[in-house]
């Protein structure tokens, strides 16, 4: 006989929970305070320069956003692919995926430094431009995903889960490929300036939007004192170092395909061997943690079955893609462009620019709260979605996972 997925109120301990809310709060109005004194006294304040005008809180932004994309993942193997065991855990998988989302974009707009000219770009556009094209990837993604988010939640819905699956799965493959894009097209930096840079922004929003979500699911029902079975937590965690893999293989694809072409060879030289900090965040954050290590830990015959061991490697790689971000965003604007081929630039007389040298970036502390205020508008959301909404199964112990029906 057949099961149903039942769903119930988040039961966390109510000090516990206005106390989570209340820190939340508290870092959301610290990042808020940030983002305000950065536009009243002018980006000055900022690490950021005219060479690096995309500093820590793009590091930021950008990871939630893809991250929002891969968090989606979970939903979709449910709904797009029929795997039922995956089913219980979409409604979650869509709420995170909405909640990183608004909070990536929300770190952008008030980045932009006059966040109301942001009116200006999405009333203007310039299909031309790669940036335009996100604008309506981004806001079609929250809609896309409210929307699959009622078919999962709404009974009289329930019959569109596939189709608004399907629908929710191709658009987020086509903000990540965007999102990539805007590095990927940029020809004028030899440090971007390859199409490899899509596909594998998408295979990164698979690994770091699974890792939050596998630690958000679990911090939720440790709070709750709800089970998860050993072969539903074994399914993540496969499914996580498959996807760690495929990074570290597409990072490998990646920088193979600079040093076969000669004009690259002085920014892989830059970035793998002389790079100071950008060298050791590539090496140490990005493969190292972000990579190497969690896939020993997942497949690590003991630490694998153990669940905290398994939360260290999901923190290990969103780390590891904060760190990556950090490389490819950062490091590879303060890489010197090459402006007049054969001659060596001093100096452009702008402040910041300094000619043939890499480009100094030390991040304020403004952004570093900027960004993580960011964070705290995800989680709050989340948390306030799964208490309110009810958006957490009863169970998903290895018993209940057999044989499932529809939920209720």
């Amino acid at each position: 006989m057949s099961k149903r997925i039942v769903y119930r109120e988040w039961l966390i301990q109510p000090e516990r929970y206005w106390g989570l809310l209340a820190i939340l709060a508290a870092v959301i109005t610290i990042g808020g305070a940030a983002a305000l004194y950065m536009e009243h006294e002018g980006h000055w304040v900022t690490g950021m320069t005219n060479s690096v005008v995309w500093g820590l809180p793009h590091v930021f932004a950008v990871f939630l956003i893809v991250a929002a994309s891969g968090a989606l993942n979970v939903a979709s193997i449910g709904t797009v692919f029929n795997k039922p065991s995956y089913k219980p855990l979409g409604r979650l998988s869509g709420l995170l995926a909405a909640g990183l989302l608004v909070g990536g974009l929300l770190v952008l707009v008030l980045d932009l430094g006059r966040p109301d000219r942001l009116l200006v770009a999405m009333t203007t556009y310039n299909f031309s431009s790669i940036f335009a094209w996100n604008i309506f990837l981004y806001t079609g993604f929250l809609a896309i995903t409210i929307g699959y988010l009622w078919t999962m939640a709404e009974r009289k819905g329930n019959y569109l889960q596939r189709p608004v699956g399907i629908f929710a799965f191709l658009w987020r493959l086509a903000l990540t490929t965007g999102t990539g894009s805007i590095f990927g097209f940029l020809v004028g930096r030899s440090a971007y300036d390859t199409a490899v840079l899509a596909p594998m922004f998408v295979v990164m929003s698979f690994a770091y939007g699974l890792a939050i979500y596998m630690l958000v699911l679990m911090t939720s029902f440790e709070w709750d004192g709800r089970p998860i079975g050993p072969k539903i937590l074994k399914r993540l965690k496969d499914l996580l170092g498959l996807f760690v893999g495929a990074v570290l293989y597409f990072t490998l694809i990646y920088h193979l395909t600079n040093l076969y072409g000669a004009k690259h060879a002085d920014f892989e030289s830059f970035l793998l061997l002389d790079g100071g900090l950008y060298t050791l965040m590539f090496w140490g954050g990005w493969v190292l943690v972000g990579g190497l290590l969690p896939l020993g830990i997942i497949y690590h015959p003991r630490l694998s079955k153990d669940r905290n061991w398994i939360a260290t490697a999901c923190a290990l790689v969103i780390a590891g893609g904060l760190a990556a971000m950090y490389v490819v965003i950062i490091g590879s604007q303060a890489f010197p462009l090459e402006m007049f081929p054969g001659k060596t630039v001093l100096a452009f007389g702008a402040p910041g620019d300094i000619g043939g040298a890499v480009a100094p970036y030390t991040p304020s502390l403004p952004e570093l709260l900027l960004g993580i205020g960011g964070v705290a508008v995800a989680m709050l959301i989340v948390s306030v979605g799964i208490r309110v909404l009810q958006f957490l199964p009863e169970s998903l112990s290895d018993r209940e996972m057999d044989g499932l029906a529809e939920p209720v």
